[in-house]
């Protein structure tokens, strides 16, 4: 059952209007103005966290350190006003492939991210296919626990708490398996592929309803790393693998595991990393549990994003939400191109340049 917020933020004016914005976003519909965030995807990976007096003996312990992370993140907000749709999202971040470790693969951590070792080595070897096995128990699932629990209590009043970041099926797969080995597993040993991607899909569904409800017992709305959050249950999908396969091995291997990732969630917006993705575009705008599209146009040649406004329109067109990242320069030619409806914009702006946009942004009309 959805339930509504009421709730204010120190440092965040406007809060239930942001969310009534994002609320129609959901549905292609704009209110006053379409919902704007002021800063781009991915800015969290762009700078290694600060210097501090305390030491580790590792990066690992310091990604660890339940009390440093989140009292790092409340200093950095601390003072700071979040203008329109630009919530302050405390997200516990384990890196990308954290879903992985929970079946038995290790973690390695560095300055801004961390990445997982692959488990399988041999995918004809009957005992490593049975080397991921999920544990509810497992340290760094438990580490979550005490990353979210911690942050609802220490950042009640000045942000929201997110869901880390699930990735079940084919990347899940990749991760336990290697890239360049699942590339040739797809032609070599598909029907092992297949049992490898429906071993990774039970737990996900009672982890995300898991993590959620702590959130929604706070009487917060769910959010993730993209920052966009909804009163119920919101996942983000991605399939960032298929950038490397073909849309016949995309239908075969990569949908049935997506549909059974989002079936019965609420809102569903899918994460497309770049024009490899982008090959599987009109199979995903197929898929009606799929809310919206984050496009991730990359950078070099794929800037500008006037490039990509065909595509943005075919998504319009398909009835899906999507999210695009502008640069303030790009912003009036990208308008007089695309219809606000269904629009939510990423703009890394400075602060003396948001309230001109947000002018702009309420005289922009199909």
């Amino acid at each position: 059952m959805q339930v509504q917020t009421t709730i204010e933020l120190r440092g965040i004016p406007g809060f239930e209007d942001a969310m009534k914005r994002v609320e129609a976003w959901f549905h292609g519909a704009v209110l006053d103005r379409v919902p704007v965030r002021f800063s781009k995807h991915n800015a969290q990976y762009e700078s290694a966290q600060g210097q501090d007096a305390r030491r580790w003996a590792s990066l690992k312990d310091r990604w660890l350190d339940a009390e440093y992370q989140v009292d790092t993140f409340l200093r950095e907000i601390d003072g700071h006003t979040f203008r329109a749709e630009s919530f302050p999202v405390y997200w516990p971040n384990l890196g990308p492939d954290i879903y992985a470790a929970f079946f038995g693969c290790e973690l390695e951590f560095g300055e801004i991210t961390s990445w997982s070792h692959p488990i399988i080595d041999d995918l004809t070897d009957d005992r490593q296919m049975a080397r991921p096995a999920f544990d509810p128990d497992n340290p760094y699932l438990r580490k979550l626990r005490e990353l979210t629990d911690l942050a609802l209590e220490k950042c009640a009043g000045r942000a929201l708490v997110g869901v880390t970041s699930w990735c079940p099926g084919i990347d899940c797969v990749a991760a336990w398996r290697g890239s360049e080995c699942l590339c040739l597993d797809l032609l070599l040993e598909p029907e092992r592929v297949k049992r490898l991607l429906a071993l990774s899909l039970p737990p996900f569904q009672p982890l995300l309803n898991e993590f959620s409800q702590r959130i929604r017992a706070k009487g917060l709305p769910t959010v993730s790393w993209m920052g966009i959050p909804f009163d119920g249950i919101c996942h983000i999908a991605q399939t960032d693998f298929a950038s490397m396969i073909s849309p016949p091995q995309f239908e075969e291997f990569c949908l049935p595991s997506l549909r059974e990732e989002i079936a019965g969630l609420e809102r569903v917006i899918f994460h497309m990393d770049g024009k490899g993705v982008a090959n599987h575009l009109d199979i995903l705008l197929s898929e009606p549990g799929i809310t919206a599209i984050q496009w991730a146009q990359g950078v070099g040649d794929d800037e500008p994003i006037l490039q990509w406004v065909p595509l943005i329109q075919r998504i319009q067109a398909a009835g899906k939400s999507v999210v695009v990242d502008l640069k303030p320069q790009e912003l009036e030619p990208f308008m007089a191109q695309v219809a606000p409806e269904g629009i939510f914009l990423c703009i890394s702006a400075e602060e003396t340049e948001q309230d001109a946009i947000l002018q702009r942004l309420m005289r922009w009309r199909t």
